[in-house]
């Protein structure tokens, strides 16, 4: 296995401009350029000492709608391995070019809350390239440790379309769950995806403007998936275990503007979230999110 050190946060907007070169023609089949295909890399991408800037967190709970703490809600760990998570996914051992990807689903377990003055180690791996109806998924799981306590790991899951290459495995851990009526509703701004950019890092052209996500297929911009399952969970943080998992799956774009409505209920000792959008006509309404709590 290969181990690559990062002594910081890598720079966003290079992996960006690397992450689109596939895309281009002539150039994407370029050696350097094109990805592998039929595996996934024994790579591992480290980041140690993060620490917590007390002003950035003020700036992402304010987007996302959390409360102020003196431990860390359970999305924002992401923000410290995503950077890294765009650095795998542009090296060219990486069995897809990342531009194009879907985010399937998304799988946080919290084995005990992170408080704001700790530092920790991120750590991040591709794992279980595997056929799917709609084309191939591949799994990038990151793991977050205070010394040798694992304290926080998440599993995105990750289609490239394609021709299908037949059933998953297993089934998905939200099959034949259905988002809760909505309860809460939310108006949600054209400018969201930029403000969320801003706090995470997260620049994907899908989500900034009507003109950049056009270009992708998209008649205008998109909130992010991990933006409305921290959404989600802020709706309910007072309700929230001290170690659990959360399981979603982002079933439907939102489209930038939009009215969605949120709903939750309790299923025993784990509690169902959901975002749904507005029935049109004799159309029922649309599931963006649907998402699990379970306590661990």
């Amino acid at each position: 296995m290969t181990v690559r050190e990062y002594a910081g946060a890598p720079a966003i907007l290079p992996l960006y401009l690397r992450a689109a070169l596939p895309a281009v023609p002539v150039v994407g089949g370029l050696p350097g350029v094109r990805h592998a295909s039929g595996s996934v890399p024994d790579l591992t991408l480290e980041r140690r000492g993060v620490t917590t800037d007390l002003d950035d967190l003020a700036a992402y709970a304010d987007v996302c709608g959390f409360s102020l703490r003196d431990t860390l809600p359970v999305t924002y760990p992401h923000l410290a391995a995503f950077g890294l998570q765009m650095a795998l996914m542009v090296d060219t051992s990486f069995p897809f070019a990342p531009m194009g990807l879907v985010h399937l689903r998304n799988r946080i377990t919290q084995h005990r809350p992170l408080t704001v003055t700790e530092t920790y180690d991120v750590t991040v791996r591709a794992a279980d390239l595997r056929p799917h109806p709609k084309g191939r998924t591949v799994d990038v799981h990151s793991t977050a440790r205070v010394g040798d306590e694992v304290v926080w790991e998440e599993t995105m899951t990750l289609l490239s379309r394609g021709r299908g290459d037949g059933a998953e495995a297993a089934p998905a851990p939200l099959d034949g769950v259905e988002a809760p009526a909505g309860t809460a509703t939310w108006r949600l701004d054209a400018g969201l995806g930029r403000r969320y950019a801003a706090v995470s890092g997260d620049r994907n052209p899908i989500h900034l403007t009507k003109v950049s996500a056009k270009a992708f297929g998209f008649p205008r911009q998109i909130a992010h998936g991990m933006w409305s399952k921290a959404r989600a969970l802020a709706a309910v943080e007072n309700q929230l275990p001290h170690a659990y998992a959360v399981d979603a799956e982002f079933r439907r774009p939102i489209l930038l503007p939009a009215t969605v409505a949120f709903g939750s209920q309790a299923d025993g000792d784990r509690l169902v979230l959901g975002i749904t959008g507005r029935a049109r006509g004799d159309k029922p309404a649309p599931t963006h999110l649907v998402a699990r709590v379970t306590p661990v």
